[in-house]
């Protein structure tokens, strides 16, 4: 079976690391507020992602979304995974494991279908991009697409793992 190109995980160099680092430390000074921005787009853009969360699939409006404690709770559980692989960036063992426990937790416990990590993912290329325009140079824009494709990789790799496994 082919893997669509930007599946496989390309290298990211040291230089591309430092921008991905530079870029997220000023993301991440605003965690909740980014995080929260992302899912809502997310959200909004794919209502069917909500399925797999009882608190707020039921939510329609982005101000709602927003109030609520436990989307930010989530928005906060996700920024932090991504703050751990970024923080890790040079050690890629420790962002296969952290990765591949979001993944396994994903597909076992909670069931939700790979495609939508490709799709939060990409929101949140989105989100950054706009919200930090200033920081997403071209340079910055191609580091984050392969960090991009290196979580959903490493994410994907996870339900293959657990799929072989039973």
């Amino acid at each position: 079976m082919e893997i669509e190109r930007w599946e496989r995980s390309e290298e990211i160099s040291d230089a591309e690391k430092k921008v991905i680092q530079e870029t997220w430390s000023r993301v991440y000074a605003n965690c909740e507020d980014v995080g929260v921005s992302i899912l809502i787009r997310f959200f909004v853009n794919f209502p069917s992602a909500k399925q797999y969360f009882s608190q707020f699939k039921h939510m329609e409006d982005p101000l709602e979304m927003e109030r609520s404690l436990q989307l930010r709770k989530h928005a906060r559980r996700v920024m932090g995974a991504i703050n751990t692989v970024v923080e890790n960036i040079n050690d890629s063992e420790k962002v296969s494991s952290v990765l591949a426990l979001v993944g396994k937790a994903h597909a076992l416990k909670h069931k939700v279908e790979p495609i939508y990590f490709k799709k939060l993912t990409g929101v949140m290329l989105e989100v950054i991009a706009e919200e930090y325009a200033n920081d997403f140079t071209p340079e910055a824009h191609g580091a984050w697409t392969k960090m991009r494709t290196l979580i959903y990789t490493h994410v994907t790799a996870a339900y293959k793992e657990v799929a072989w496994a039973q």
